[in-house]
């Protein structure tokens, strides 16, 4: 049996690159993805990998930041497929890099940290009702902290993370007596997902690698198979914590 058999999990910002990658293994592992993204246009393409591979995929267009819209798609989920079982934001939050703290507007700072909590609280929040019913459910965040990196401008991004990482434990502290785990993964950086057009992306894919304990950086096809793992049953004891796939690059 796969591990995510007759799972239903609701997968938000599915139209990037992270988000389809993860997408596509859930389905492969038996679930039904219910593909989330601000346009059809972005998860639909997804959608129709995942159908022409035999999996089970549903798409809407429900923006993360709108709390009355995701609580009724996920209540429709619910009513629809019985169950939701795994929820995972990973919706872009419109981060500025490669700028110095002191020298960005307040706007491009604060818009990460506003948008990574809002996304997390709203989509935790609708599944949660569901999952306590159930006793069981799996809530997932994507990022992590490690110590700061000299010369590495990711302003707000950092600080988002930080409060998303406090959410999660305050989340799993809550919703652990309901049977409900919540769970991180850190990657510490993902080469793949950098444009080959952004400037210096070259040199920011090998510092990723180099500073890792193994000289390889986590792939997208990591980050899904670790993710597919976390969300299943096999997994059942792991709660209030983060899966630490850096390769070494943070320490806990």
């Amino acid at each position: 049996m796969t591990l995510l058999t007759n799972k239903n999990a609701i997968i938000y910002g599915a139209g990037g690159a992270i988000g389809a990658a993860v997408s596509e293994e859930f389905a492969r592992e038996g679930a039904r993805v219910h593909l989330v993204g601000r346009r059809l246009s972005t998860v639909e393409p997804v959608a129709s990998r995942i159908t022409a591979a035999g999996g089970l995929a549903e798409v809407a267009e429900v923006d993360a930041l709108d709390e009355s819209a995701v609580r009724l798609h996920a209540d429709e989920v619910a009513s629809r497929f019985g169950t939701v079982d795994v929820s995972f934001s990973l919706v872009s939050v419109g981060d500025v890099q490669g700028t110095p703290i002191v020298e960005m507007s307040l706007r491009d700072f604060e818009r990460p940290v506003h948008n990574q909590v809002r996304s997390l609280f709203t989509t935790a929040k609708a599944a949660a009702p569901h999952m306590i019913r159930q006793r069981s459910g799996v809530i997932l965040t994507f990022g992590g902290l490690g110590d700061p990196l000299r010369d590495y401008h990711i302003g707000g991004f950092v600080v988002g993370l930080g409060a998303a990482e406090t959410m999660r434990r305050q989340l799993a502290a809550e919703l652990g007596k309901h049977g409900v785990r919540v769970v991180g993964i850190t990657t510490g950086g993902l080469p793949e997902t950098l444009p080959d057009a952004f400037e210096g992306a070259a040199e920011i894919k090998e510092s990723l690698h180099e500073a890792t304990m193994t000289g390889r950086a986590a792939e997208l096809s990591d980050v899904a198979a670790i993710a597919a793992f976390a969300a299943s049953d096999k997994a059942r004891t792991v709660t209030a914590s983060t899966i630490n796939m850096t390769a070494g690059a943070i320490v806990n």
